[in-house]
């Protein structure tokens, strides 16, 4: 129970530190390239401690393990840890992590900061709550 406390820990840390950088408006977030790679690697730090912690919770639950990452929120989803919304938002999330780390293509910006603003924060802090 101590890796999953420790990892929500490390998780909180990262959303209060994003939380202090994010900007107010989109326009700031695009002007400001310093601050818009900081958003973009915290949302890498998030995430990647978000999938350590869902495969921590399989481990500990001794849950079905994952043939790939992209199966672990469903996993989650089946055994009633998170429900099918959360678990496709966090998805998604994950998805835009892969965007972001991988640089595949052209990151849009507008949907970053969104994502940031609107999503990750909460759906990621609803998935702390879940696990208390």
């Amino acid at each position: 129970m101590t890796r999953i406390k420790d990892k929500k820990e490390e998780i909180h840390n990262y959303l209060d530190e994003l939380e202090k950088i994010v900007p107010e408006d989109f326009e700031e977030y695009k002007n400001n390239h310093l601050v818009k790679a900081a958003c973009e690697r915290y949302f890498e730090k998030i995430m990647n401690a978000v999938t350590d912690l869902g495969f921590i919770i399989i481990k500990e639950n001794k849950l079905r393990v994952p043939e790939e990452e992209k199966e672990l929120f469903d996993i989650l989803e089946q055994e009633n840890i998170v429900n099918k919304e959360l678990a496709r938002k966090l998805k998604e999330a994950r998805g835009m992590r892969n965007i972001i780390a991988h640089q595949y293509g052209k990151i849009n910006d507008e949907i970053v900061f969104e994502a940031i603003t609107s999503e990750l924060i909460k759906d990621v802090g609803e998935f702390l709550d879940l696990l208390k």
